[in-house]
């Protein structure tokens, strides 16, 4: 077994369906020469700028400059830090990002960036996934960090408008990767985005957990205001960023909650940057944000989070049952049930499926279900009337499992309209509201097909077609400028035939800086244009 199936052996199911393979072979020559072109530029800049632990991380996690590294190669030097890495195809789901991170593995996306998007990439790519992140988790506290922010983030309640704002982004990405798509084809992506972003009706959890993650993880610097350190994978990843976040055009503030109530664009550099003293500062921050979760809150709070938000969540009733479905209903008693909770009765649409510890009891059922607040006891079979605290009044008859026949409520004098067959659960408080499925497994089981993301060949076959543009003539010469600079006896007769040879292709700037420098091995490689002429890389 190689390491990255031993790293895939340990996921469940549901996460290992959207690992791919890397296909090594598939990288071109230039791909090679565009990773080599970045890490020669990253190291030489980063040396005194990023975290100390980020040069000595490169190394620990597999991570070479000659050439792009291999998931085996990472995942042999990871496991000695606890972590592990799977290959996947561009974006994936957020819920997915994060329970990956918080099993303590890394999503490399195992595309790279073509030549022209050298500084940035719209899409995801294997510089910015393992030269950004990886080499930071060197350092086992931050590494915790991730762990902890990637579980905040996969209990962090989604909204509907979330998951169309990421399949519109998703979309463009590959569009604008692809090198057949048209205008017109960038244009209609690039609408659909717009138009799902203004669909938006609030923030959501998830998108302050996206925020918090993205002013840490991807854009943090950390030490003091005066001289910060680059940490986050989207400054190490981007020279245009890693100069510019340095400079006295970007403002540096000192990391607080505030940062999950920060908007962010990720089509140009950041103006403002917020600035952890330390890894510690970190998790302070991080709690103060957990606390403030629907996840951490229960009650009252968290039915009507789940409820505006439109999608699958899951309830944690006060004897640890758990009950995914969508909140359908709330209806509030006269009296209130216990602290922070005034809701007598939910109401949750099918399909419904009942769990432990984030295990399935049983399989899920279409019909909805009922949750009523207040102590009480169900009979296993027979008639039943009940009357809880919070004034809800209810009878039926039971028949068995939690399902109820002929039910009838009241509250306040009031009659309620409820559905005739139903499941019915009794909780003498809700300490939790939580997002996604309690059992993800399950439920991607049964509805996978239907409610969940599925990757598609997009990426793919934008790959593909990347590969085809490259003209042979040139995938020769870079091919051969590899070989004889690693041969190490590189004679000036042949460097000249090949900058002759690559005088036809005018366009290839990349091959002319590899030619340059087997001239001179002291060059340094300069980089396309100046920062200022790319967005920030995300």
């Amino acid at each position: 077994m190689t390491p990255t199936e031993r790293t895939l052996a340990r996921l469940p199911a549901h996460l290992r369906r959207y690992a791919v393979g890397q296909e090594y072979a598939s990288y071109t020559p230039r791909d090679q020469a565009v990773w080599r072109h970045i890490l020669h530029k990253l190291r030489s800049h980063l040396s005194d700028k990023a975290h100390p632990d980020y040069l000595q991380g490169l190394t620990a996690t597999g991570i070479g400059v000659e050439r792009i590294p291999s998931l085996d190669e990472m995942n042999e030097k990871l496991a000695k830090l606890g972590w592990g890495a799977v290959g996947v195809r561009g974006f994936i789901p957020p819920a997915v990002f994060t329970e990956l991170q918080a099993l303590g593995v890394l999503a490399i996306a195992a595309d790279i960036r073509t030549h022209e998007h050298i500084q940035y990439t719209p899409a995801p790519d294997i510089v910015h996934e393992s030269a950004g992140h990886a080499p930071i988790i060197a350092n086992a506290r931050y590494a915790e960090y991730l762990k902890r922010c990637g579980m905040v983030g996969f209990k962090a309640i989604a909204s509907v408008e979330d998951q169309a704002i990421f399949e519109a982004i998703r979309n463009l990405s590959v569009v604008k990767e692809d090198p057949a798509a048209t205008p017109e084809e960038v244009e209609h992506a690039q609408a659909r985005l717009d138009a799902a972003t203004r669909s938006r009706r609030y923030v959501s959890e998830s998108t302050r957990a996206s925020r918090l993650y993205w002013w840490t993880a991807e854009y943090g610097l950390v030490g003091s205001l005066e001289h910060p350190r680059l940490y986050g994978a989207g400054l190490l990843s981007s020279i245009g960023e890693a100069e510019h976040c340095l400079t006295p055009a970007v403002k540096k503030v000192p990391l607080s909650l505030e940062c999950a109530d920060t908007e962010y664009d990720i089509t140009r550099m950041q103006p403002q940057l917020f600035v952890a003293r330390n890894f510690e500062h970190l998790f302070q921050v991080l709690e103060q944000f957990e606390a403030t979760l629907a996840w951490r809150r229960g009650g009252d709070y968290g039915l009507r989070e789940a409820q505006r938000a439109r999608s699958v969540n899951h309830l944690v009733l006060s004897d640890g049952r758990e009950l995914t479905g969508k909140v359908l209903e709330l209806t509030e008693g006269p009296r209130p049930v216990s602290e922070g909770l005034g809701t007598a009765l939910v109401r949750l649409e099918g399909p419904v499926l009942l769990s432990r510890e984030g295990k399935a009891l049983g399989k899920p059922w279409a019909g909805e279900a009922l949750v009523a607040f207040g102590a009480g006891t169900l009979p296993e079979r027979g008639e039943f009337q009940l009357e809880l605290a919070s004034g809800l009044r209810l009878q039926g008859f039971a028949v068995g499992g939690g399902e109820v026949l002929h039910l009838r409520g009241s509250i306040g004098g009031q009659e309620l309209a409820l559905p005739s067959v139903s499941r019915l659960f009794l909780s003498e408080g809700l300490p939790s509201v939580a997002g996604g499925p309690a059992d993800p497994g399950t439920w991607d089981q049964w509805f996978g097909e239907l409610n969940a993301f599925t990757a598609g060949d997009g990426e793919a076959r934008a790959r593909a077609r990347k590969a085809e543009a490259l003209p042979k003539p040139v995938a020769m010469l870079y091919r051969e400028v590899r070989a004889l600079r690693e041969s190490g006896a590189v004679r000036p007769e042949r460097v000249e035939q090949l900058a002759q040879a690559a005088s036809a292709f005018p366009d290839e700037w990349l091959l002319k800086e590899e030619l340059a420098e087997l001239r001179d091995p002291t060059l340094a490689l300069p980089g396309q244009g100046s920062f200022t002429e790319h967005a920030a890389y995300i």
